[in-house]
């Protein structure tokens, strides 16, 4: 979980070095450091949240997965 928290929140502080370097403005000016944890926050945000859907859809794809063993085996009883 926080290695895809940390990942985002890189992403975001290198977007937006990208952003000054498009923009050639300097990296370590007093206003464009503020910029820096806040896309980092909104980067770690986005990973926090796309953690919690990743747990959420592997919950149904395991619960869908068991109801499907359970079918097959009622379908190979009465085969049987």
């Amino acid at each position: 979980m926080v290695n895809r928290i940390l990942f985002w929140a890189g992403f975001g502080v290198l977007t937006r070095a990208w952003q000054l370097g498009i923009e050639m403005r300097p990296f370590l000016d007093r206003k464009a450091m503020l910029g820096f944890p806040i896309f980092g926050a909104v980067g770690a945000s986005f990973g926090y949240w796309l953690q919690d859907v990743d747990e959420k859809q592997s919950a149904v794809l395991a619960e869908r997965k068991q109801l499907l063993l359970e079918k097959r085996a009622r379908r190979a009883q009465r085969e049987a």
